[in-house]
């Protein structure tokens, strides 16, 4: 994984965009809805601005050479940040290989992680597949079907203990949505790669987005992103790895304040951060709002970062990032 990172991505030119100078400052309120949040927002944290100048910034991970991987989707682009703020290109195109995409669709790769092997895993919007980046720069297709019919956007991934891969399949990333007449499921899933076979886990939500395990890996989080039903669904992964019924963790639907439900991660603690209306909700084990992060952009996606406790927020055309006292696991080897 180092190996690819490193030769692969290509240094961006400076007048290309235009990074903050000196430390960022900083940005956001943190809304205390709860006293133990005081347990994992220390009273004197703040919201840093850490970069920006992109597009729509999604599906970040933190990787083992200590940077920040992250998805532009508008840009068709992944990016690399170094802690010390320099930025490179490690893969355009990173979702959609044609050039037929009317201007600002998101195309591009959108949810990241790491596999057991430190190998890049990548949600190709425009290309409908699920793809391994290898250590000699070769892309590995691990998913773009399912009973014979192409998948319809594949937007977030998160990798099990046992390698297994897991992944949302709703139908953003198609040129009109809903009613694109390519789309060939009619049904938004949750897939899993074992083996090399796809396997469908859930068809019954419309919207299924981010996803994140409990640290014992008994639940598998996920949000859905339908206007309609706000929500985040909370599964049993039974011994075998499938999935029980969902069932509500905790439902925004009423909420006054924009957004739906997106990316999340969940600390070590069984805390769940996920990004939602009016920023970053943090939902105790049992389901309780403790509070919330909020950014001047709503953000979308979220990366344990750093020594594992800084969180990093992707939020439109920003990285954010804010110090907790409790972390969560990196992605990794």
């Amino acid at each position: 994984m180092l190996l690819a990172l490193s030769v692969l991505a290509v240094p961006l030119a400076r007048e290309q965009r235009h990074p903050a100078a000196g430390p960022p400052p900083p940005a956001g309120r943190i809304v205390r809805l709860d006293p133990a949040l005081d347990a994992l927002v220390p009273r004197d944290a703040v919201i840093e601005r850490f970069d920006f100048g992109f597009v729509y910034a999604e599906g970040p991970v933190w990787t083992a050479d200590g940077a920040l991987v992250f998805s532009d989707l508008p840009a068709n682009t992944i990016f690399k940040i170094t802690a010390t703020g320099q930025t490179s290109i490690v893969r355009k195109p990173s979702g959609y290989d044609r050039k037929d995409s009317p201007l600002g669709r998101f195309i591009g790769s959108n949810g990241l992680t790491l596999d057991r092997q430190g190998r890049l895993i990548i949600c190709e919007h425009g290309n409908r597949r699920v793809s391994r980046l290898e250590t000699d720069g070769r892309l590995t297709v691990l998913a773009d079907a399912y009973d014979g019919k192409r998948l319809n956007s594949p937007n977030d991934v998160v990798v099990k203990s046992d390698g297994s891969i897991y992944f949302t399949d709703p139908p953003y990333g198609l040129f009109e949505i809903e009613d694109d007449p390519n789309k060939a499921l009619p049904y938004a899933g949750i897939f899993r790669i074992r083996g090399g076979r796809v396997e469908l886990l859930s068809s019954e939500w419309r919207r299924p987005n981010g996803l994140a395990f409990s640290p014992d890996e008994r639940y598998l989080y996920v949000a859905h992103s339908d206007e309609a039903r706000r929500a985040w669904m909370r599964f049993e992964v039974k011994a075998d790895g499938t999935l029980g019924p969902a069932t509500v963790f905790f439902d925004v639907t009423a909420e006054p304040l924009t957004g739906v439900p997106d990316g999340m991660k969940v600390d070590s603690q069984g805390h769940v951060y996920g990004t939602g209306p009016g920023g970053v909700w943090i939902i105790s084990p049992d389901g309780r709002p403790l509070g919330r992060l909020e950014v001047p952009e709503q953000p979308a996606n979220l990366a344990w970062g750093d020594d594992g406790r800084t969180l990093y927020i992707t939020a439109r055309s920003s990285i954010y990032r804010i110090r907790l006292n409790v972390g969560g696991p990196r992605p990794c080897c």
